[in-house]
């Protein structure tokens, strides 16, 4: 993907310290009780479960809580709750669209946090549709390139996913992002596990189609308007549209 951002090498890596932090648990134990409730309780046969099981032991949120998840989503122990899935739009500092996933069970509440998190950040909200044609939804693998003493290539990872469906791989410092269409991402987790190759997350994820490039000042605006977002109790991921050169976002930090 020509121009791909710098954005998902800082995506991934704080994604990493925020699960250390414990401050993406309660996000992934909703996931899987969405993916339970929709597709049932059974991993096996709900690849979307299964994903959302593996992310959340990567994450090392602790096996009762994600059986515990599992168990309410599927309805096995009488309760639960229906979160159901919204989409903001907006923009950044800079012209920088952004995307915005929530699952909440308070569509009022989320509104109203998002707003305030986009107003006192300088963000501003969108009309539907006015940003989400900049993104295209995609399958998004990451995969370390350091796994137990083993270093994977890129070559590596090229040679086991091109046949189940990957059309890209990009270097993320450290780790790589296979791209792929969005129904195509359990064959390229699949091949990779057949593969021995070991995946850090396994999701469909909004791509740009098109990027804005910041300098180090509007970048740190960015970045704080979406971790302004991400602290949202409601807000699931936020997708961004801005490119950074490393320089840039060695500025920031």
């Amino acid at each position: 993907m020509s121009g791909h951002s710098k954005w998902a090498t800082t995506k991934h890596k704080k994604a990493v310290i925020d699960a250390k932090r414990g401050k993406m648990f309660a996000k992934l134990i909703k996931n899987i009780e969405v993916a339970a409730r929709t597709g049932g309780p059974d991993p096996t046969g709900n690849p979307t479960l299964y994903d959302a099981i593996q992310k959340a032991k990567k994450s090392s949120v602790p096996n009762d809580n994600i059986d515990r998840a599992v168990k309410r989503g599927g309805g096995l122990d009488g309760a639960g709750v229906d979160y159901t899935t919204i989409m903001y739009e907006g923009y950044a500092p800079g012209g920088v669209a952004l995307l915005i996933e929530c699952l909440t069970d308070n569509k009022n509440r989320a509104a109203m946090e998002v707003r305030t998190a986009m107003t006192r950040n300088g963000g501003n909200m969108a009309d539907p549709g006015s940003v989400s044609y900049m993104f295209s939804r995609k399958g998004v693998v990451i995969v370390p390139a350091e796994h137990d003493g083993r270093t994977i290539t890129e070559d590596d990872i090229l040679e086991v996913v091109l046949d189940a469906g990957a059309e890209d791989v990009n270097d993320l410092d450290g780790s790589f992002e296979v791209i792929s269409e969005a129904g195509d991402v359990v064959a390229v987790r699949t091949a990779l596990q057949d593969a021995g190759i070991d995946y850090d997350s396994a999701e469909s994820s909004f791509v740009p189609s098109m990027t804005v490039e910041v300098d180090a000042d509007v970048a740190g605006k960015v970045l704080r308007l979406i971790d302004a977002l991400e602290d949202c109790d409601d807000v699931q991921n936020v997708f961004a549209n801005f490119d950074a050169s490393d320089e840039v976002m060695a500025q920031v930090g």
